[in-house]
C-alpha cells in the first residue's frame, strides 16, 4: 500500500510535469519538484499535520500545504484534475516515455496526431518525424531508446516498492497466532532490482485464518486467487502479492524452492538426483523410499547436498554453486559492516534536510563518520558558490562537537564535464575530505568519449569516488555507454573507488559491473546519496547490490576504520 507521503508526493510532481507541458514558469516548476522529493522523504506520516506542520516540511510553502491538506482531504489536488482536463490524454501517455519531455510530447500529437507509445514507435520506423523542429536522429534515437525501457520494465516495480509490501503483509501475519514462521522469498529475497510478484511464505499447521486474514489486508483490492496453500492478491497499485502456507516441518526447503532463482534450483536438483535424493518445496526425499530426509532450515537442505548454505543474493546460478563445492563462497558485506556513508545531501542544494537532520540520521545509524557532499557550481540550478561552501565547512565543524561518536566529513559531488574535467581547481579541491564525482549531464556521449570521459576522472587526483557510475535510472535513462572494463583498470591503477549508489531507481553501479570491476581490482563505497532523512533507509538496498555483486567488507572503503579510510583518500597519485 502507498504511503499517504508517497501519494501526495507523486501529485505534486505530476502537477510539475503538467505545469512543464502548459508552459508554466520554470521557477515555480523546480519547486514543485523539490517540494514533492520533500514530503516523500519526510518521515512522519501527513495525514496527521495541520496546516503548520506541513509548511514545517523543508521546500513545502504555505500554497504547497495547501495543497497537501487538498490531498489529505479528498484524495486528490483539484489543480492537477484541472491541468488533467487541459491536456489530452494521449500527451500525458507520451510523457511516461523516458527521454521524452514534455514539449516534444505535445509536439508530436499537435503535429502528427500521435497519442500512444505504439504509435509513435512506428512513426519513427516510417521516417513520419523527419522535418519535425528539433527532432533530429539523435532524438529520434534517444526516443526509441526510452520506448525500449519502458517496455522492458512491464508490470514490473522497483525493489523498495516491492520491500515496503512485502514487510506489511510479514509483519501483519507475524502477528497471528497461527503463524510460527513469516518471510518473503522469490525475487525480492535475492535483491533483484526489480520485482514482478511478491513471494511471502508462511509456516502453520492451520492455514485458513491465515489466508483470511491476508486477503483482508488494507491494501488487498481484489482476490486473483484462493486457496489452503496458495492464495494470491492484488494491490490498489496493482501490484500481485502470493501467499503460500506451509507446515511448519517443511519451512526451509520451502524457503529455498520459493527464494529460487529458477536456475539456481535446476543445479540443486540434479545434485539432489545425482545422490539418489529428490528435492521439492516440501522436503529432501530418498527417492526410491520417498522418506524424507530433512526439510526444516535451509542449512540442513544444502548441508544434505554437501554444500554449506548459500545467500540469496548469490542464487543465480552464476558460479555460486562451484565456490560452494570448492568451499571459495564469499563472506558477503552487511549494512552492520558499514561504518560509513561518503555521499549525501542537505538543504543547501537540492536536498530537503538541513545539515543539523542530516547529521542526526547518520547518527541514529550508529555510523562512526558522515560525509556531506553538496553539489558543485557546475550543476547550475543548484546555485553553489565558492564561499557557501567554506561557510557550510565552518558550519561543519561548530556541528562537530555535539556528535563525539561521529566524525563528520567535508565533501562535495563533482560534475564529470563532457570532457572528464570537474569543478574547482586543485587548490580548492584540496581542502575537501572526500569528493565524489558524478556525469550529470551529455549522457548520449559515444562509447569512445564516455570512456575517456570518466577515465580522465579517475586520473584527477583529488577524485576518491566515481558516484552512480553508469548514470542511469531504472526505468527511465539507459546507462551511459563506456568500455568498462578500461574504466574499472583506470580506477584499480588510480585507487579511485566505484560507488554502489542504495537509490532504488539507481543501484549503480549494477551487480554485473560490480564483479567485472571487482576482478579488476576495484574498490568500492556503498552510499545512500540521500536526499532526505527517510533516504537513509535505502541502505538495505545498495548493501543487497553489493552482495550481488559478491563484495565482502575488505571491498568497500567505508567498512574501513577512519585512520584506514583516511589513508587511502590521502594516496591518490
Amino acid at each position: 500500500m502507498a504511503r499517504a507521503n508517497d501519494e501526495a508526493a507523486a501529485l505534486i510532481q505530476e502537477l510539475a510535469d503538467l505545469l512543464s507541458i502548459t508552459g508554466g514558469d520554470a521557477f515555480k516548476i523546480r519547486a514543485y519538484e523539490k517540494a514533492a522529493r520533500a514530503v516523500a522523504g519526510h518521515p512522519d506520516d501527513i495525514t496527521g499535520l495541520d496546516l503548520a506542520g506541513l509548511r514545517a516540511i523543508p521546500s513545502v510553502g504555505d500554497a504547497i500545504a495547501k495543497k497537501i491538506l487538498d490531498y489529505t482531504a479528498t484524495g486528490t489536488i483539484r489543480q492537477v484534475e484541472e491541468l488533467r482536463l487541459q491536456i489530452p490524454a494521449g500527451v500525458r501517455a507520451l510523457t511516461a516515455i523516458p527521454t521524452l519531455g514534455p514539449k516534444k510530447a505535445l509536439a508530436v500529437y499537435e503535429q502528427l496526431g500521435i497519442s500512444s507509445v505504439d504509435e509513435l514507435a512506428a512513426a519513427i520506423a516510417e521516417g513520419r518525424l523527419a522535418g519535425l523542429k528539433g527532432f533530429g536522429a539523435k532524438t529520434e534515437e534517444n526516443i526509441l531508446r526510452g520506448i525500449g525501457l519502458m517496455r522492458d520494465a512491464g508490470e514490473r516495480v522497483l525493489v523498495d516498492a516491492a520491500a515496503g509490501v512485502a514487510d506489511e503483509v510479514v509483519a501483519a501475519l507475524s502477528r497471528l497466532p497461527q503463524v510460527e514462521r513469516c518471510a518473503h522469498a522469490g525475487s525480492l529475497r535475492r535483491m533483484r532490482e526489480t520485482i514482478g510478484d511478491v513471494d511471502v511464505l508462511a509456516a502453520s499447521r492451520d492455514p485458513r485464518p491465515v489466508m483470511e486474514a491476508f486477503t483482508a489486508l488494507p491494501f488487498a483490492a481484489e482476490v486473483v486467487a484462493g486457496g489452503d496453500k496458495k492464495t494470491s492478491i492484488r494491490t490498489s497499485t496493482g501490484l500481485q502479492v502470493d501467499l503460500r502456507v506451509v507446515p511448519p516441518e517443511s519451512w526451509g526447503a520451502a524457503l529455498q524452492y520459493f527464494t529460487g532463482s529458477q536456475a539456481h534450483n535446476i543445479r540443486t536438483r540434479e545434485i539432489a538426483v545425482k545422490a539418489g535424493l529428490k528435492l521439492s518445496e516440501y522436503g529432501l526425499f530418498h527417492a526410491g523410499s520417498g522418506e524424507l530426509v530433512v526439510s526444516e532450515t535451509e542449512e540442513e537442505v544444502y548441508g544434505r547436498l554437501g554444500l554449506p548454505w548459500i545467500h540469496p543474493a548469490l542464487r543465480e546460478d552464476t558460479g555460486e554453486i562451484e565456490a560452494a563445492l570448492g568451499d571459495a563462497l564469499p563472506s558477503l558485506v552487511t549494512v552492520e559492516d558499514l561504518r560509513g556513508d561518503l555521499h549525501s545531501h542537505t538543504d543547501l542544494t537540492d536536498g530537503v534536510a538541513t545539515l543539523e537532520q542530516m547529521a542526526d540520521a547518520a547518527a541514529a545509524r550508529g555510523l562512526e563518520y558522515y560525509a556531506i557532499t553538496d553539489h558543485a557550481p557546475d550543476l547550475v540550478m543548484q546555485r553553489m558558490t565558492d564561499e557557501k561552501m567554506l561557510a557550510q565547512r565552518d558550519r561543519i565543524a561548530a556541528l562537530q562537537e555535539h556528535y563525539p561518536g561521529l566524525v563528520l566529513l567535508h565533501g562535495t559531488e563533482l560534475n564529470i564535464g563532457p570532457d572528464g574535467g570537474v569543478d574547482w581547481d586543485a587548490g580548492f579541491l584540496s581542502a575537501f575530505d572526500v569528493c565524489v564525482a558524478s556525469v550529470h549531464s551529455h549522457f548520449t556521449q559515444d562509447r569512445r568519449d564516455m570512456t575517456r570521459r570518466l577515465v580522465r576522472a579517475c586520473e584527477n587526483p583529488h577524485v576518491h569516488v566515481i558516484g552512480h557510475p553508469t548514470a542511469r535510472s531504472i526505468g527511465r535513462r539507459a546507462p551511459v555507454d563506456a568500455d568498462w572494463d578500461e574504466v574499472f583498470r583506470a580506477a584499480a591503477r588510480t585507487g579511485t573507488a566505484m560507488e554502489i549508489d542504495s537509490f532504488p531507481d539507481r543501484l549503480d553501479l549494477p551487480a554485473d559491473l560490480v564483479r567485472r570491476a571487482k576482478r579488476l581490482g576495484v574498490v568500492f563505497a556503498i552510499d545512500t546519496d540521500a536526499h532526505s532523512v527517510g533516504h537513509h533507509a535505502n541502505i538495505r538496498y545498495g548493501v543487497g547490490t553489493a552482495q550481488r555483486g559478491w563484495l565482502t567488507p575488505d571491498d568497500v572503503i567505508n567498512t574501513w576504520p577512519l585512520p584506514r579510510l583516511r589513508e587511502f583518500l590521502q594516496k591518490k597519485p
